[in-house]
Formats: structure tokens, C-alpha cells, sequence
């Protein structure tokens, strides 16, 4: 019997990302990532024209690592639960065990006393590779639509 077509462990992997970000199991987050990976948030603009400045910058699973340490020792803010929805998976072999992966995503923020609403919407462009643990980002990069940035965005996206 064959193993899983590498669509459907990619889209496992997706499912356990969000599953993860949605479930405040953030310390699990940085192991999604090869440990010499590059996260970023960048407007559409900027992805479009080419410049590289970004919301968010982690060039390292260690900073990603430093970045979990800075929203649970560091942030004060109301309590929220968010909810990944991540679908229309384009996924093109680069070479063996190595994918580019674009998806659509959209992430919802609820407040305690709020109605949901929607945070932050955009396009992932991703790497993706095998490595002995399993698949595993080397490149998350998430393009949001919006020009506006809530100033909440301080988990990931």
C-alpha cells in the first residue's frame, strides 16, 4: 500500500498549523518550521512591488522561539480566540520533497465581549521540504490584502 500523496500531507500539515494557533498551543508553533526557516507578514503592495519591508520578520525557528516568548511574558491584552480558515491549495513540486505551496487564509479574532470578526485575510506563499521529523516550513510568507494592520496582530498568522 502507498503512502499519502504529498497534497494530502501537506494539507495536514496546514490543519495542524492552524489546529495549533487556534487551540493557544503556541509554544507548538516554531516546530512547524525547519530551524533555519523564514517567517514574514507583508502587505500585498509591498509583496507586489517587490519591497521588503514586513509587518513581522523571523529569519530562524530561534526567533520564531523568541517571538512566543514575547507574546506570553510580554503582552498584556484582553483575552481572544482565533480561528484559521486556510483552503484553495496550489501545490507545485520544486524538486523532490520540496513544494511551493500557495493558499488562501483567512484568520478571525473573538473578543470576550465582541462579535467575531475577521483579523487578517491574505495569500500564504510557502516552501515546504521533507525533513526526518516530516514536512516542515522553510518559508512561511503570509501576504495580507488589507492596508490596515489592526494592532492586535501580534500572534502569527
Amino acid at each position: 500500500m502507498a503512502g499519502p500523496e504529498p497534497r494530502d500531507e501537506i494539507e495536514a500539515l496546514y490543519a495542524d498549523y492552524a489546529a495549533a494557533l487556534d487551540d493557544d498551543q503556541l509554544e507548538r508553533w516554531p516546530g512547524f518550521f525547519t530551524a533555519d526557516c523564514l517567517y514574514k507578514i507583508v502587505p500585498r503592495e509591498n509583496w507586489e512591488r517587490g519591497l521588503p519591508i514586513a509587518l513581522m520578520l523571523c529569519e530562524s525557528r530561534a526567533m520564531l522561539e523568541d517571538r512566543v516568548h514575547a507574546v506570553r511574558g510580554t503582552a498584556v491584552f484582553a483575552p481572544r480566540t482565533f480561528r484559521h480558515i486556510i483552503g484553495q491549495f496550489r501545490v507545485k513540486t520544486v524538486e523532490p520533497e520540496k513544494y511551493a505551496v500557495a493558499a488562501n487564509y483567512v484568520v478571525f479574532q473573538t473578543m470576550v465581549d465582541q462579535l467575531t470578526h475577521i483579523l487578517n485575510a491574505g495569500k500564504y506563499m510557502d516552501t515546504v521540504v521533507r525533513t526526518p521529523e516530516g514536512l516542515r516550513f522553510k518559508e512561511k510568507i503570509c501576504v495580507f490584502d488589507s492596508v490596515i494592520v489592526p494592532n492586535s496582530l501580534i500572534y502569527p498568522v
